[in-house]
């Protein structure tokens, strides 16, 4: 019995050696996936920030039937993506439009730990370096440098339709929130006669995700989120991202210019489609049309033509809006595009030298600041014209004046008759130049003063008489 008992005693020991040698029992299939993301989310997350902007911005149902711009001051909310170490950060342009302050918020390396859902991470203010509306894309840089952590993109040319893709961002203002889904598609261009094309995906995208990421398996920027397709408002499974290859050549122009230099031919080209093939009796139901031409510009002084049917450009076959504005951005003004097109079932060549495209926001209401240029007496945002040269863009009858650039919420502003686009010249009689100059006119007026300004309007001159508040 005892020596049974021993070789029980042994036999145990024997099996309890065996236990510890052969270690923990091996991950599933869902297990390892589920650390995989988790080690994805950590390494992405300090990369995305939240943007709180205040600033001006359009005011929804400002007046049943009224169809003219009221501004009124605002909060919003968008995301970011940190892509330089040194606090340069890219996020939509909508995002910060009309801002007058912009805070970002840097995540906190705890915040995703257990009860952190409280952390208020770490605020900093930012300022815009440069934005390019045209792609909806703007730099912001802030001064801070500690603990940033830079995402790298993702080269695009590898990017496939189904590929696992995951969205950052601050979706309604939840900051540090993160989805999955798939690459519906690679190359999406929802409007066939504008060069942009997008990521699509139905990671799910909400509110305040515009300017956040859109990353890979690999940690990878895919895209800059930018906006969906809903009619409910939220995400119904159709979002769409500006892809890395294009957010890469807008962070090092905005970088160093401000803007984008992207060279201009002087030619509106379209999108051949079945319709339009049919209807000009085209031989062919794909490809670039030319439309019009500015006169005296680069395509006209080239020999192009009204109907002529791009073929290719620096000796590659070119039938899509988006290839040729990539292609442009990799040049510069004066730089020669060479290439051939159809004309009349005939290929004739052409030699197109580049010029400099005119920036938005070199106009007037570029010098927009909603806090000094506002206006309060009147209920309006003005700029001062900038001599003949706005007058001529604009076709107005003087050189200096102010230009109504849209109407604010002020509760003591006076009931005056005055839209976007009315440029006011003079005030009881006396001209007026500048906005300071009308500020500081109306000011020194006592209440219920008349007052009657002379407005051009829809090359018009009107007076518009009204008592102040």
């Amino acid at each position: 019995m005892c020596l049974r008992a021993s070789q029980i005693v042994v036999c145990v020991f024997f099996v309890g050696a065996r236990s510890a040698v052969a270690g923990p029992v091996p991950l599933g299939p869902l297990q390892q996936l589920s650390t995989a993301i988790q080690s994805l989310v950590a390494r992405v997350s300090p990369s995305v920030v939240q943007v709180q902007v205040t600033g001006y911005g359009p005011v929804e149902n400002a007046g049943e039937g009224d169809a003219d711009l009221v501004v009124g001051k605002q909060r919003s909310l968008g995301s970011g993506v940190i892509v330089g170490d040194d606090g340069y950060i890219m996020t939509n342009a909508h995002v910060v439009n009309g801002a007058q302050r912009i805070d970002v918020v840097l995540p906190d390396p705890e915040e995703s730990a257990p009860l952190r859902a409280s952390s208020q991470g770490r605020t900093v203010q930012a300022h815009i370096v440069g934005a390019e509306p045209g792609i909806d894309l703007a730099l912001l840089k802030i001064d801070t440098t500690a603990g940033l952590h830079a995402l790298p993109m993702a080269d695009y040319d590898h990017l496939r339709q189904g590929e696992l893709v995951f969205a950052f961002g601050s979706p309604d203002g939840l900051r540090n929130s993160v989805t999955m889904g798939l690459v519906s598609a690679v190359a999406r261009q929802p409007d066939r006669d504008h060069p942009m094309l997008y990521v699509q995906t139905d990671a799910p995208i909400n509110r305040g995700n515009s300017g956040g990421a859109l990353v890979n398996a690999d940690g990878a920027l895919v895209g800059i989120n930018t906006f969906i397709l809903s009619e409910s408002g939220g995400s119904q499974g159709i979002g769409f991202a500006i892809p890395s290859s294009l957010v890469e050549v807008a962070y090092h122009q905005l970088r160093t210019f401000g803007h984008l230099h992207q060279p201009q031919i002087g030619a509106k080209l379209q999108t051949i489609t079945s319709d339009l093939a049919r209807g000009l009796n085209l031989r062919q139901d794909a490809g670039i049309l030319v439309s019009d031409l500015l006169p005296g510009g680069p395509a006209e002084q080239a020999g192009l033509q009204v109907m002529d049917i791009l073929e290719t450009v620096d000796g590659r076959a070119v039938d899509t809006l988006p290839l040729l504005s990539f292609l442009l951005y990799s040049k510069t003004a004066g730089d020669h595009l060479t290439g051939t097109v159809r004309r009349n079932g005939e290929p004739v060549s052409f030699d197109v030298v580049l010029q400099e495209r005119a920036h938005d926001g070199e106009g007037a209401t570029s010098r927009l600041d909603p806090e000094r240029n506002r206006i309060r007496q009147l209920g309006v945002l003005g700029v001062a014209l900038d001599g003949p040269a706005d007058a001529e863009r604009l076709g107005l009858r003087f050189t200096s004046g102010i230009v109504v650039a849209a109407r604010t919420q002020d509760p003591h502003a006076a009931d005056v008759s005055l839209a976007a686009g009315d440029v006011i010249y003079a005030v009881n009689g006396g001209r007026v130049s500048t906005v300071p100059e009308l500020q500081s006119i109306l000011d020194a007026m006592p209440p219920h003063e008349s007052v009657v300004l002379q407005v051009e309007r829809e090359g018009v001159l009107v007076f518009v008489a009204f008592e102040l508040d």
